[in-house]
């Protein structure tokens, strides 16, 4: 789903790519992991369900939870394409003189006729083998419960008894994979952890289940519903990489054609690309501020700055935005605001993008017809209603439209895009506001998407009252700033960035605008340059090769020689209290990654004026 956020969303590009790849390759690791133990979860809840429905012997209940455990972790972790090799899983069950277990449980393993596996007790000569009847010693198992990354996790009751131990095996494996081993052994190692206290409370659920059978209907719908968010989060993953990949493959497909040796495009070719490659930017960085919306408003880390909006100037920059998708298709766009409503108090740059989110949908769904925006009161609060003539919403789609990573069904087979975030970063921003979002719609008779607001707010609930020194920004719209005219007077500006692509980004475009630039990378040279320089303004990276950038402007601040020059920082930090952090450090301001070009020189012109 195209998303407008308040992050910046433009420049770069070549800095984006490989952060991006990055992201997505943790944003992976993450969903394998709570894939594979919604996977575990739901096997166990089947066991549960069978003792239910067979009511068996203790012993063989809990048995199948036993081997049930490690036959999914070894599914897990051997089938995946995070593994580095293959890995055995068993369960040492203790025996009552305590000091000795033995393995009673082992996975299935997927090559039979593969050499046994073992581990290398450290501070120890033996080997353990893991395979069925072998006795390990508790002291050994201690030891290797207690590794900095653990190869067993004891299994114990309500009571704190250990019951027995969970264990993973491997072969020795090669140094020269060392950081990619150590990045996936940390990821099994979470999955061993969460998985032991999984097949922990299914024993505690067995016995409870053994003496209440009426718990069985709740663990239906608990496997139902783990069933569900692995299906959406699987869904949700196979969208993501798709909207991923597209956009990424025109901005590095249509790089490669303007570098590529020979070829001589014309003035106005070369603009095509460029605009293609900013649009799929935008369209990557969206994506990203989708993800990252919902996870700070699920940490309740979204900072909402209150403010007194002018409705009906926010609603015509809004539709402004969406005229040029609205008349690629031949809709038209309406707009119909009863002239009482005037103002109200709420977070402009949030209000902006939960309309936009409407607005786009709506597009997205309609092919012929209109698209409105209507603004009416209803007492202390205010509609804003976006309608359409699309295709419209089944009842049973409209049950689950704004749960997180849900699409219609349809929509994902038509090939459309989204990622199934957008209603739900709305609806949760409608709820920080004290409002909400309802639905209205019919199959093939238009949708009607209603955003109820209160008029005011109790400034400072969720936020400060916004105004001119709070606004944060990092958070500026994208050619908000008019570009400012050339200095009429030599302006030296240091520039202190960690990153070779920003740094040329920033240089060419402060010296084409007449700024006297110097990069350093890293903190030794500032300090150097500083000797020999004396600039107007600093800009100063977060992220050093040899320091921290706030920790550079409170020495800056410390010293009487540099403490009044003025500090911009730019950071890619963009979560809950990092503009503050900046600013307390002594910053001047703060500006996020991906920079915005007009907004930075907006910024250098403002703290390189001389004094009067």
């Amino acid at each position: 789903m195209q998303q407008y956020s308040s992050l910046p969303d433009q420049n770069s590009l070549i800095d984006v790519t490989p952060k991006l790849l990055t992201t997505i390759e943790q944003l992976r690791a993450q969903l394998w992991l709570e894939s594979s133990l919604n996977q575990l979860q739901s096997r166990l809840n089947d066991c549960l369900l069978s003792a239910c429905n067979t009511v068996p012997q203790p012993e063989a209940a809990q048995a199948e939870i036993f081997q049930t455990v490690v036959n999914e972790i070894n599914s897990a972790v051997n089938s995946s394409n995070l593994a580095l090799t293959e890995c055995a899983v068993g369960i040492a069950m203790c025996q009552p003189q305590e000091t000795v277990a033995t393995v009673c449980y082992v996975s299935r393993s997927s090559s039979p006729h593969s050499a046994p596996l073992f581990l290398e007790v450290l501070t120890a000569e033996n080997k353990l083998l893991l395979r069925l009847q072998e006795v390990i010693k508790l002291e050994d198992l201690q030891q290797l419960e207690n590794q900095q990354l653990p190869s067993a996790w004891r299994l114990a009751d309500d009571s704190g008894s250990v019951i027995g131990w969970l264990i993973i095996a491997t072969p020795p494996l090669s140094s020269h994979h060392e950081s990619l081993i150590e990045s996936q052994a940390q990821l099994r190692s979470q999955l061993m952890a969460r998985s032991a206290k999984q097949c922990t409370t299914a024993l505690v659920q067995l016995r409870h289940i053994l003496s209440w059978p009426q718990r069985c209907q709740q663990l239906s719908n608990s496997n139902q519903e783990l069933e569900r968010t692995n299906q959406l989060k699987n869904q949700f993953l196979a969208n993501t990489s798709h909207e991923i990949r597209t956009p990424l493959s025109s901005i590095i497909g249509f790089t490669h054609l303007l570098l590529a040796p020979g070829y001589e495009p014309s003035k106005e070719r070369q603009q095509e690309y460029l605009n293609i490659i900013q649009s799929s930017g935008k369209h990557l960085l969206a994506l990203i501020n989708d993800i990252l919306d919902l996870s700070k408003i699920e940490a309740n880390q979204l900072e909402v700055q209150w403010e007194t909006v002018d409705v009906q100037l926010l609603c015509s920059n809004v539709l402004a935005l969406v005229k040029e998708k609205a008349a690629n298709k031949g809709l038209r766009l309406c707009l119909e605001l009863e002239p009482d409503i005037t103002t109200l108090v709420a977070d402009p740059l949030r209000l902006k993008q939960m309309l936009l989110n409407l607005l786009f949908n709506a597009l997205k769904f309609t092919s012929k017809g209109s698209v409105g925006l209507q603004i009416a009161s209803k007492g202390v609060f205010v509609h804003f209603t976006v309608w359409d003539t699309g295709t419209g919403i089944s009842q049973e789609d409209q049950v689950q439209l704004f749960q997180p990573y849900f699409q219609i069904a349809k929509a994902v087979a038509d090939g459309i895009e989204g990622t199934g975030l957008g209603l739900a970063v709305t609806q949760k921003l409608a709820q920080i506001h004290g409002g909400s979002v309802k639905v209205e719609s019919e199959i093939d008779r238009g949708s009607r998407f209603t955003l109820v607001l209160p008029l005011k707010q109790e400034l400072g609930v969720g936020g400060d009252e916004g105004g001119e020194e709070d606004e944060e920004a990092g958070e500026a719209e994208f050619s908000s700033f008019p570009l400012p005219l050339t200095p009429s007077y030599s302006v030296e500006v240091l520039l202190v960035e960690n990153d070779l692509p920003n740094a040329n980004l920033m240089q060419i475009y402060l010296r084409n605008l007449g700024y006297q630039v110097t990069w350093v990378k890293n903190a030794a040279e500032m300090w150097e340059a500083l000797t020999q320089l004396d600039p107007a303004v600093i800009l100063m990276d977060v992220c050093l090769t040899d320091g921290n950038g706030l920790n550079l402007v409170q020495q800056l601040r410390e010293n009487q020689q540099y403490r009044k020059i003025p500090v911009i920082v730019q950071t890619a930090m963009a979560m809950k209290g990092d503009r503050e952090t900046c600013l307390n450090a002594g910053v001047n301001d703060y500006i996020s990654k991906p920079i915005d070009l007009p907004l930075l020189a907006s910024l250098v012109a403002k703290y390189s004026k001389p004094a009067i």
